[in-house]
């Protein structure tokens, strides 16, 4: 019976003194039911951990983490079913030894997956039902909270109209097979661009997600690199006074778009990238760079890990900058510049995540930290 049902009852006369209170306990009585579904959850203090990070799952600080996501598990481009490696097959049971209250969630493709992989199972009724069944038996045989959806690199209208459908078949599954066995219904996310809009044609399904996902994290990250920009740049910043992209201009977009804050989930980087600078004498933002640095970076795109960048910093005697008016932090020496996230800059992105509402934060990859320390800066 529902709750307007339970309400609607008429009283006796004898009784009508007594129906606010007989409405306060029946709805009590009905807060309690429901909150025997999934568990509430006011905040996401979130981390991915990727399987080829080089940091055992068994030596994660789970405790610091509300949420953990294991990447990656793989589509079969055959059997359109969901696999897992090994590793992240016992991922939940290893993250709960340390911290048994830690939510985990499955997170299916990757970076690395060209977008055509998921459009393809997501573009027919068969294949994508496939993926699905084969999804949640997946995550409840390994003891998962959840499934992460991290389709990446769409450009075309089309994908979005198969990932809308995908969507919406995903969570009547989900539904269905929580209410046929009495378990807790499997939460849903998905990894998005930083704006919903991608080009002039193509676009998020924002209803769509509002509608059937849990949260969304917002991949607030890869803004430039050195392979594309002739300056220094941060690939993660805040706020950009020039009017590039950055993460506040992009939760803003997804909110006018139509997925409320408190649907959203700011994700932000443990790594950064190096530059090498034209003039070791100019060494600001927007000072002028010669590609990558591959002394220090990835010789490819510059990349570097955080728990790089530390040592780093301590090994040449680096300055470090905290730029405010952007929120970012870089470091230099010599004509080696490093844009990357360090401690002020992850505590002042967790404070605007609080400060407008969001749902919380969740950083890629945890693998990347140093000491735990940039993890330790979303503990209240």
């Amino acid at each position: 019976m529902r709750a307007r049902d339970l309400r609607s009852i008429a009283y006796p006369t004898s009784m009508a003194s007594l129906r606010p209170l007989l409405n306060l306990i029946i709805t009590a009585l009905l807060c309690i039911q429901f909150s025997q579904g999934q568990a509430q959850i006011d905040w996401v203090n979130g981390g991915y951990w990727f399987t080829d990070s080089g940091l055992a799952a068994s030596a994660i600080e789970s405790t610091l983490f509300t949420h953990l996501f294991c990447a990656f598990a793989q589509l079969d481009q055959n059997t359109n079913q969901v696999t897992v490696s090994s590793e992240c097959s016992t991922f939940p049971d290893t993250v709960h030894q340390k911290n048994p209250s830690v939510i985990t969630l499955l997170s299916i493709g990757g970076g690395s997956v060209s977008s055509s992989v998921f459009n393809q199972m997501a573009s027919q009724p068969a294949s994508r039902r496939a993926f699905i069944d084969s999804s949640i038996r997946v995550a409840r045989a390994s003891g998962y909270d959840g499934l992460d959806l991290d389709w990446e690199q769409q450009t075309m209208p089309s994908e979005m109209a198969n990932m809308a459908t995908l969507l919406t078949e995903w969570r009547a599954g989900l539904d269905d097979e929580a209410s046929s066995s009495g378990a807790d219904r499997l939460i849903l996310t998905a990894a998005v661009a930083v704006s919903p809009q991608l080009n002039p044609e193509t676009r998020f399904p924002t209803e769509v997600i509002a509608r059937n996902l849990d949260w969304v994290n917002v991949m607030a990250y890869d803004f430039y690199n050195p392979v594309r920009s002739s300056v220094t740049r941060s690939h993660a910043a805040l706020f950009d006074p020039t009017g590039g992209p950055s993460a506040s201009s992009g939760i803003s977009a997804w909110i006018n778009g139509g997925v409320p804050p408190e649907q959203l989930v700011l994700a932000f980087p443990f790594y950064g990238y190096a530059y090498k600078l034209v003039n070791p004498n100019q060494h600001g933002l927007l000072a002028p760079a010669a590609g990558v640095d591959s002394s220090v970076g990835n010789p490819g795109d510059g990349d570097i890990a955080y728990n790089q960048i530390r040592p780093f910093i301590n090994a040449r005697g680096a300055t470090v900058v905290y730029d405010s008016t952007y929120v970012t932090n870089y470091c230099y020496s010599g004509t080696t510049w490093i844009g990357y996230d360090d401690t002020q800059t992850i505590a002042a992105k967790v404070s605007y995540a609080k400060n407008n509402r969001l749902f919380g934060y969740v950083a890629w990859q945890i693998g990347q930290d140093y000491n735990w320390v940039l993890s330790r800066q979303g503990i209240t």
